[in-house]
């Protein structure tokens, strides 16, 4: 199985910053797992391939999506602390 999950920003900083925090759990996968996050502009690209069960597969996207969500959240009270 394999997917490609893009998330838009409003600049390019804001997808570094998000690509960076996510990319240190890229280092931690069990065999026939891949996951490799980047930034492109203002987009953050992440491919996930799994040679695993499906629902090994979901948690995957699943623990991307929450620790994508925890890095904007911190983006944006950094934001309102300036």
């Amino acid at each position: 199985m394999e997917a490609e999950i893009t998330l838009e920003y409003d600049d390019t900083k804001d997808a570094e910053a998000v690509a960076r925090a996510v990319s240190p759990d890229n280092f931690k996968v069990p065999p026939s797992l891949s996951i490799e996050t980047t930034s492109i502009g203002n987009k953050v690209v992440t491919y996930i391939k799994c040679g695993r069960k499906l629902p090994t597969f979901i948690a995957t996207i699943d623990d991307l999506l929450f620790c994508v969500s925890i890095a904007e959240k911190t983006l944006l009270t950094t934001k309102k602390l300036r």
